[in-house]
């Protein structure tokens, strides 16, 4: 497009940002206004996209990590021809529309993640590379590459400062992922100051550092530069991911507030009316897009539609020439392998009437089998791959060398694997599984709460779960983390009794498309119920919670058990024949059941109730009156010296 045209349609998203704030008295102009020019030439030459397929497979992924930023995201959705009507921008920030107040996956379209957590989206943006890379390796041909597209991720300062992006980014240079572009808005303001009161970093050689391809544009509004910069990123031979550092003005548009900390949230919506005038903006015409931008880009998009065509012969090609890809990538597009749980059930072996196997053990027994029979099970693991046991054995790594590996290797960095395993997951393709120590669980908690709040398949595989981890002492003896978990609305938390629970556990996860999964794993070994059949402990985990023992007479006294504390629960009813045992591996699942299932697991006329579970005493108390548990730290000692400290034990119940 001309220079001009860009120009007028960075000034007219500019002010449907300030229409749209101003109406609400709330929002966040610093961003909409400074990148204004970056988004027109994004939108209007750089993007590979078609506004009338957002689920276009080969579509560039535009990801905006500055989430508050949202009305850039909105404006340049709706001028670019998204199904987001200017009536749907005028509710910016209304309950219920379309423009929520931060960018939420699934709620409007063109929207890839849900971000507002800065630095999450970076690190979405690594997942969403790694995946592409995968399908690369897996389904591209030697004559039809049907994967090709890029990762656009826009970022600014805070998102940068948050170790999460570090994290990632030091990853990504690591994996040498050349599709990844992220673009820095480098307007040198945070919310409460100018970014020199927390931050004197040389960002650029930072990312040299991580192994980036560096650029610079210090003229970030001047629409001749960016385009000429972005043109490099996307056109780039390097192996490398890229960086394009845009030197902006925030808030640019309403002088004010231009390079000032007032600039970042609605700080200059008071100057609307002088801001709209000098953008040359109809005063009586509020959310305004001029005749002009709309024919622009609604000859843009008829190009970029003829341009999905394309890769619809080039796809009908592939798939007649390599039906045996095709087949596995519709299975990785609908996930058509995870029908139930039960059908996944009859994947996994039936464990040895002998089996001691720790939880973390048999899950990996478990995953195994799984990944088998389902290609697009992928895991990774916070540098403990030893400890967690998901490693899928004879996979592959992926690495810079080999992109079609099924194992991840994080290293020590929690919050960003979790955040990356969400990316790996919007993208759609793969169904992901990272894992480490459940006291670690912290580091990574935003990324574990956006996963339940997108509605995303993923596992969080969480091994040394309760003070069972003994000798290493309270720093690894998660006693709070379970509870803190629990709390996560849409987060379904699992901790088996055994090898065959743990099969459930693992099926349940995989099954359940629209919710992520913390599986909850003992570092040590666990007997096997046998006393228990096979069916009922696998099926029973699918409700959460089930009779693990049924009384022999009156009903006196119910033990509700989780995890590792189910055998002190069946020891203390063995030769009792009033008392019942309730194995319940998850609340979650067991509060979503009929209320006539719950009463007849946990029946309203018996009183007598008593919990028991190596950790935090506070999720049980809605099940129970008296709670055998732990509200205090632990410490270094031996298994058996905890449990008996605490008196977690059979002799309790």
């Amino acid at each position: 497009m001309k220079n001009s045209v860009l120009q007028r349609a960075s000034n007219e998203a500019r002010g449907l940002a300030i229409d749209a704030i101003a109406a609400r008295a709330s929002g966040h102009l610093g961003l909409p206004l400074g990148c204004a020019e970056i988004g027109a030439v994004l939108f209007g030459e750089i993007l590979k996209f078609d506004p009338k397929r957002p689920d276009w497979l080969d579509r560039d992924r535009f990801v905006l990590s500055a989430g508050h930023g949202s009305m850039f995201l909105y404006s340049w959705l709706h001028i670019s021809g998204y199904d987001l009507t200017i009536e749907d921008v005028s509710k910016f920030r209304v309950a219920h529309s379309k423009t929520p107040g931060h960018p939420e996956f699934g709620v409007t379209p063109g929207v890839e993640i849900t971000s507002g957590p800065l630095g999450q989206g970076v690190a979405n943006a690594v997942g969403m590379a790694i995946s592409e890379k995968m399908a690369e390796a897996r389904f591209n041909s030697d004559s039809r590459k049907i994967f090709s597209h890029k990762i656009w991720c826009l970022a600014g300062d805070g998102c940068l400062q948050e170790g999460v992006s570090a994290e990632a980014c030091s990853l990504a240079g690591t994996l040498k992922l050349d599709n990844l572009i992220l673009l820095y808005d480098s307007n040198g303001v945070t919310l409460d100051a100018l970014e020199e009161k927390s931050s004197s970093e040389d960002v650029a050689m930072r990312f040299k550092a991580y192994g980036f391809e560096v650029t610079t544009v210090k003229d970030g509004n001047k629409i001749v530069s960016i385009r000429k910069a972005l043109i490099k990123a996307r056109d780039s031979k390097s192996d490398k991911p890229k960086i394009v550092i845009f030197k902006t003005v925030i808030g640019k548009g309403i002088p004010e507030i231009e390079g000032k900390s007032a600039a970042h949230g609605e700080g200059g919506a008071k100057f609307a009316d002088s801001a709209r005038a000098a953008l040359k903006l109809p005063a009586s015409k509020k959310f305004y897009v001029s005749k002009k931008t709309r024919s622009a880009f609604s000859e843009r998009a008829e190009e970029l539609a003829k341009k999905s065509s394309e890769w619809d012969l080039l796809f009908s090609e592939w798939k007649s020439e390599n039906p045996q890809k095709a087949e596995e990538l519709d299975a990785c597009r609908e996930k058509s392998l995870t029908k139930s749980a039960e059908e996944l059930m009859k994947l996994i072996p039936v464990f040895p009437e002998s089996d001691k196997s720790a939880t973390r053990a048999s899950g990996g027994v478990v995953l195994n089998a799984l990944a088998q029979k389902i290609p697009y099970i992928i895991t990774g693991s916070a540098d403990l791959f030893g400890s967690n046991k998901n490693y899928l054995k004879g996979m592959g790594d992926f690495s810079a060398s080999d992109r079609s590996g099924r194992n991840i290797w994080y290293g020590i960095r929690e919050h960003a694997m979790g955040a990356i395993t969400n990316g790996i997951a919007y993208d759609g393709l793969f169904t992901p599984s990272g894992a480490t120590f459940l006291t670690f669980a912290g580091y990574m908690l935003g990324a574990v709460r956006i996963s339940a709040l997108s509605g995303l398949n993923v596992q969080f595989i969480y091994s040394h779960d309760s003070i069972g981890v003994g000798l290493d002492g309270p720093t690894h003896q998660p006693v709070e983390t379970a509870a803190m978990l629990r709390c996560i609305p849409h987060l379904n938390v699992v901790r088996p009794a055994d090898s065959e629970e743990c099969a459930g556990a693992y099926a349940f996860a995989l099954s359940n498309k629209n919710e992520p999964t913390a599986l909850l794993l003992s570092r040590q070994n666990l007997p096997i119920q046998n006393s228990i059949p096979v069916e009922t402990r696998r099926n029973g985990v699918l409700k959460g919670a089930y009779v693990a023992k049924r009384e022999s007479g009156n009903l006196e006294k119910i033990i509700i058990a989780s995890g590792s504390e189910l055998q002190f629960a069946m020891k203390a009813a063995e030769g009792k024949p009033g008392v019942r045992v309730v194995s319940m591996p998850c609340m979650e699942l067991f509060d979503r059941q009929p209320d006539s299932y719950k009463e007849e697991v946990l029946p309203a006329s018996c009183k007598n109730r008593v919990a028991i579970e190596a950790g935090s005493t506070l999720p049980w108390h809605k099940y129970a009156e008296k709670i055998v548990g732990t509200d205090d730290f632990g410490f270094s000692g031996t298994e058996s010296e905890l449990y008996d400290y605490f008196k977690i034990n059979e002799s309790s119940l």
